[in-house]
């Protein structure tokens, strides 16, 4: 009898396969646990104080507080905004190619495959893990933000003062890039995910998806170049798809008074609609490559 139920015990084990949080704890705990990720925080956060630091050394900065308040923080704001987007967008890309592509660089995703997991299911968790990482970083820079905002408003002033020439629209514009900021995101994740996918190994993963956004900002100064030469507006009218220097203007085009960014910019015009539709073009581009690979491609590496 006990050798009938030890039997049933070791064939319900055998066949188990793992839970979906299960797995979803396990790539959490495997990112808690590198170096890189604790390393690339650090670095993150260097970056994202540093811009403060520049500032309370400025001179004038505490008669700008007390007389130019308004017209400073949406300035500093939409910079130091633009610094969390830019930054973020270079952490979440080293990530992406490490949760995805270590797995096939290192054939542990034979093992997880063995185990019952389904391809399209380990694909869609490690998705999921990244964007829970994005969000928490998006919430964490924010509120680093907002906090040595604060902090460099009572160290100048001696005071908070400043902080109630904030008016409504002030707020409703920050509300709106923060959103500019999680498109970039996105598309960000998706584009990395379709490199590391692609590549199947974490070094031609993260070699594409970093060298992606530098190649589409140096290619507008390649097409202006083009179309001097050429005398062509083709080249000009090329550049209106390039997904990063769409992205850089995302924020600009949506804010009613504009907004400052980082980056190239397409050397044409483009409104907000035709960003987004670049972006939700290039996104679903992305996601089909990297969907139908994983579903298709046999794991023989």
């Amino acid at each position: 009898m006990s050798a009938s139920i030890a039997s049933g015990e070791k064939t319900k084990l055998h066949t188990s396969t793992p839970s979906f949080l299960g797995i979803l704890r396990g790539e959490l705990l495997k990112i808690s646990r590198q170096w890189a990720t604790w390393l690339l925080l650090l670095l993150w956060l260097g970056v994202i104080c540093l811009p403060y630091l520049l500032i309370f050394t400025s001179p004038d900065i505490k008669d700008i507080l007390l007389h130019h308040a308004l017209p400073f923080f949406y300035n500093r704001t939409e910079g130091n905004l633009a610094v969390l987007r830019v930054f973020s967008g270079f952490f979440l890309i080293i990530l992406t190619a490490s949760v995805i592509g270590l797995e096939y660089q290192l054939g542990t995703i034979r093992l997880l495959l063995a185990r019952g997991v389904g391809r399209l299911q380990l694909l869609g968790i490690k998705l999921l893990t990244v964007v829970l990482v994005a969000l928490a970083l998006l919430v964490v820079g924010l509120l680093l933000n907002v906090l040595l905002t604060y902090l460099l408003v009572l160290l100048v002033t001696g005071g908070l003062d400043p902080l109630q020439s904030l008016t409504p629209a002030f707020w409703a514009d920050i509300r709106l890039y923060v959103v500019t900021i999680m498109i970039s995101m996105g598309v960000t994740i998706l584009m990395a995910t379709a490199m590391s996918v692609i590549g199947r190994s974490l070094t031609i993963g993260l070699s594409a998806a970093l060298i992606w956004f530098p190649v589409d900002n140096i290619g507008t100064l390649i097409m202006e170049l083009a179309n001097r030469i050429t005398h062509n507006d083709f080249w000009l009218n090329v550049t209106a798809y390039f997904l990063g220097p769409n992205l850089n203007m995302l924020a600009k085009t949506l804010l009613p008074d504009g907004a400052q960014d980082i980056g190239a910019s397409p050397l044409v015009k483009v409104d907000s609609n035709h960003i987004l539709l670049v972006a939700l073009v290039y996104a679903l581009i992305f996601i089909v490559t990297a969907t139908v690979l994983t579903w298709r491609r046999d794991v023989k590496e």
